[in-house]
Formats: C-alpha cells, sequence, structure tokens
C-alpha cells in the first residue's frame, strides 16, 4: 500500500521532476507534486511524494528529513488528511427578553 509524504522548506524553483528524482534515491516513487498557488503558479514551498510502500515511506523520512537539498534542509513527515471545512450550522433566532417599560 502506498503512503504520502509531506515536504516541506523547498526552494520556490523546484519542480515536480526534481522532487520524484530526489526521492527516487531511496524507493519507487508514485507521484510527486510541488504545491501551488492558483493565480501566480508560484511554489508555496511545499510538496507531496507519494511512495510505492510503507516501508519506503519511512527509509524516506528517517533519510531526508533534515537532509540539504539545493541549499535547504527538507521537512520531511507523513502527510496528514485534508482538514474538513466545517459550515456554521444555521442558528435559530433567539428573542430577545421583552424589555420592561420604568415605572413614572
Amino acid at each position: 500500500m502506498s503512503k504520502k509524504l509531506y515536504v516541506g522548506n523547498l526552494l520556490y524553483e523546484v519542480g515536480d521532476e526534481d522532487l520524484k528524482a530526489h526521492f527516487s534515491t531511496v524507493g519507487t516513487v508514485i507521484t510527486a507534486t510541488v504545491i501551488r498557488f492558483r493565480d501566480s503558479s508560484r511554489s508555496k514551498g511545499f510538496g507531496f511524494v507519494e511512495m510505492s510502500t510503507e516501508e519506503e515511506a519511512k527509509s524516506a523520512i528517517d533519510t531526508m528529513n533534515g537532509q540539504d537539498f539545493k541549499g535547504r534542509k527538507l521537512v520531511v513527515s507523513e502527510a496528514r488528511p485534508p482538514k474538513q471545512t466545517t459550515t456554521a450550522a444555521p442558528t435559530t433566532p433567539v428573542e430577545a427578553p421583552p424589555v420592561e417599560e420604568p415605572q413614572v
């Protein structure tokens, strides 16, 4: 079963192929993707690598985390599942208590 890894602290110039080639030294890479801004296509400085087995993923974490890659120390860890965005549940309006008029 494949395992996805988070790879952070990437140079903005690093592309998908660079990432794939670098991680191929420790195992079989299924996918390698640098995350980019939609409007400018500029790298966000992190990406994801999917290794073919959990053993290769663990080896990649042990080998690559903290390793210098093009002048930057990589941060490599298991990728966490995407956060579930929760939409606020509609609230029911609450009636304010009646305001008492002062006695004159």
